[in-house]
């Protein structure tokens, strides 16, 4: 898969995590997905995404830096939300705050196979 193509594929699946399309979420996500090396499947990957929305209603994912390298993306994403509770166990308690994650991905046969995933707490923390 060319770079152009793999970005295309990337901003198609960051689409589908905004609208919160969770039938198609197989057409981006490979059936053995492994987050942070853990190997969690589809199902467990949809369940995951699926917490974080009720948890931060707002949530929406807003592609900072994207930078492609067949069959591995780069990205860094800004996230804006009201969570309603905890945070990565954060006291957020429906406050708006701001961070990034910076994450990493690797796809096999056109779908992401594995995630890498760095929250950046620090910032949230000194918003609190």
């Amino acid at each position: 898969m060319s770079r152009d193509l793999l970005a295309d594929r990337y901003r198609g699946y960051i689409a589908c995590l905004n609208g919160q399309d969770w039938d198609n979420l197989g057409n981006f996500v490979h059936e053995r997905v492994r987050y942070n090396g853990e190997h969690i499947g589809l199902s467990g990957y949809r369940e995951m995404l699926e917490d974080d929305f009720r948890a931060i209603p707002d949530l929406f994912f807003d592609i900072q830096l994207l930078i492609c390298e067949p069959p591995r993306v780069a990205s860094r994403l800004q996230f804006n939300c009201t969570p309603k509770g905890e945070l990565f166990g954060l006291p957020i308690n429906g406050r708006r705050v701001q961070f990034a994650e910076n994450v990493f991905y690797e796809f096999l046969d056109g779908k992401i196979e594995t995630v890498w995933s760095v929250i950046d707490k620090a910032a949230i923390e000194s918003q609190l």
